[in-house]
């Protein structure tokens, strides 16, 4: 006779006592939950005359859009683009950094606000806040709190080389009495 490895255990044989406390506790526990139950939902469901909550609505695309740019030959390029709500109308405005693709050089920048109307087929250039023909270029570029900020390089003199800009400024626009108001970030200004 071979003895097993695994002592017997008391508790590997169950007794009509065990299944009474067992049946107990757990009908103790489905009493208590039916008496134990979570506060009513509070969620009120729309009235008749309701409208549905506005679906947020998409900043324009700068894709495809008719700049006042002239670049000849080559084609328009959107450099840098950024969203948000510029004049306060719940709506998203797109602002666009946009150059001619010249091969070489540094191509001048136009930075257009772009707006699309409920309805309408596309967006369109309702400001420039640079305009190409000052001959900047546009770099560190964003759009925070209702506001476009941006660091332009530009030329001292005509004498200065198109490839390499030597002047450094920063300019931040906000919407302000139906216009775009330039002026220079604090943190731009030297002590």
């Amino acid at each position: 006779m071979q003895q097993s490895a695994v002592p017997e255990l008391a508790h590997t044989h169950t007794s009509p006592i065990q299944w009474v406390a067992t049946a107990t506790a757990i009908a103790g526990v489905v009493a208590l939950s039916s008496v134990l139950q979570p506060d009513p939902a509070t969620a009120a469901q729309p009235g008749a005359g309701a409208k549905p909550a506005a679906a947020p609505v998409a900043a324009p695309d700068p894709a495809g859009v008719d700049y006042p740019i002239t670049c000849g030959p080559t084609k328009v390029l959107v450099d840098k683009k950024a969203s948000g709500d510029l004049d306060g109308d719940g709506r998203p405005e797109t602002v666009a950094v946009v150059r001619c693709d010249a091969g070489s050089g540094t191509p001048p920048s136009g930075v257009y606000v772009l707006t699309q109307a409920e309805g309408a087929k596309g967006p369109r250039v309702v400001a420039t806040l640079v305009d190409p023909k000052d001959r900047l270029s546009v770099t560190d570029f964003a759009v925070r709190d209702g506001a476009v900020t941006a660091t332009l390089l530009g030329y001292s003199s005509a004498d200065v080389p198109s490839c390499c800009p030597d002047v450094k400024d920063s300019a931040k626009w906000q919407w302000k009495n139906g216009a775009f108001v330039r002026s220079t970030p604090p943190e731009a200004r030297s002590v």
